[in-house]
C-alpha cells in the first residue's frame, strides 16, 4: 500500500495529529518525570481517567471533556500526599490508582459490562476520534507545549534538586503542582487512541531511551521528543497497514528501539 494514500482517510488525519500532540507532550514530561522519580504517575492517572471515563459514559457526558477535571484533581491530591510525607509518592499513587480502578468496574458492571465505548477507551482506537476531540487534543496539546516551553529552565532546577531550587526562591509546591496538571493533561489527550492501559508507556519509554544516550538536558529532551515522534507517526501507519491495534504498536515500537540502543550501548562498553 501506498503510504501517501492513508492521508486520503480522515480518521488518519486526526489520527496523526492527536498522535503528534501526545508524542511531543508525553516525551518532554517523561524526561523531567523519569528523573523526580515519578514515571509511574502515568499509570496512576490512566487508572483515574478509566474511572472517569466510565463516570461519564454512565451520566451520558462527553468522557473528554468531563475527565479532564477528575484527572487533574487525581493528580494534584498524589503530589499533596507526597509532599505532606503523609504518604510515599508509589503508595500514593497505588492508592489511588487501584480505587479508581474498583470504582471503573464497579460501574460498568451496573451499566452491564464492558461497551463498545468503554473498550475503545481502555484498548485505544484511531477509528473513534472525533473531530471535537481532535480540536480539544490541539487546544490542550499546544497549552502543554507552551508551558513546558516557558517553565523548563524552573522544571530543569526542581527537577535536578529540589532543595536547591527552594533555596533560589523557587515556588516547588506550585512547579510540582505545573508538572502535575501536565501529565494529567497529556494522559487525557492519549486514552481515546492508544487506550488507559498503555498511555503510561508513551511518557516513560522516549524518556529513557533518550537518557540512555548520555547528552546535555535539552538534547535529551529533543532526543527523547524524536524518539516518540518516530515511534508514535510510525506506529499508527504501521498499524493502519497490518491491520494491529494502535497502542501496542506504538509501544512496541518504542520497546524495539530501546532495547536495540541499550544492546549498542552494552556492546560499545566491554
Amino acid at each position: 500500500m501506498n503510504i501517501l494514500s492513508l492521508f486520503q482517510y480522515e480518521f488518519m488525519i486526526r489520527a496523526l495529529i492527536v498522535g503528534t500532540l501526545i508524542g511531543i507532550s508525553g516525551a518532554l514530561l517523561g524526561v523531567f518525570l523519569v528523573l523526580k522519580h515519578y514515571s509511574m504517575i502515568g499509570d496512576g492517572l490512566a487508572h483515574v481517567s478509566f474511572a472517569s471515563v466510565a463516570i461519564a459514559l454512565v451520566l451520558g457526558a462527553t468522557p473528554l471533556l468531563f475527565s479532564l477535571p477528575l484527572v487533574i484533581g487525581a493528580s494534584l491530591l498524589i503530589m499533596h500526599l507526597s509532599e505532606r510525607n503523609e504518604l510515599h509518592a508509589d503508595a500514593a499513587i497505588g492508592l489511588v490508582s487501584s480505587f479508581s480502578v474498583a470504582l471503573g468496574i464497579f460501574l460498568s458492571s451496573l451499566k452491564g459490562g464492558f461497551g463498545v465505548d468503554l473498550n475503545s477507551y481502555l484498548f485505544g482506537s484511531i477509528l473513534v476520534i472525533r473531530p471535537l476531540e481532535v480540536w480539544v487534543s490541539v487546544i490542550l496539546g499546544v497549552g502543554v507545549v507552551a508551558a513546558i516551553a516557558f517553565f523548563h529552565t524552573e522544571l530543569i532546577v526542581l527537577t535536578y534538586d529540589e532543595d536547591y531550587a527552594r533555596t533560589l526562591g523557587l515556588n516547588t509546591r506550585l512547579l510540582n503542582q505545573l508538572l502535575a496538571l501536565l501529565t494529567s493533561v497529556t494522559i487525557l489527550l492519549g486514552i481515546r487512541m492508544v487506550g488507559t492501559l498503555l498511555i503510561s508507556s508513551m511518557i516513560i519509554f522516549p524518556a529513557i531511551t533518550a537518557l540512555q544516550l548520555k547528552r546535555s538536558f535539552h538534547m535529551t529532551l529533543l532526543l527523547s521528543v524524536l524518539v516518540s515522534l518516530i515511534c508514535v507517526l510510525g506506529g499508527i501507519m504501521f498499524s493502519f497497514v497490518l491491520n494491529t491495534p494502535t497502542g501496542a504498536t506504538i509501544v512496541l515500537l518504542n520497546g524495539l528501539i530501546f532495547a536495540g540502543i541499550y544492546l549498542i550501548k552494552r556492546v560499545r562498553a566491554q
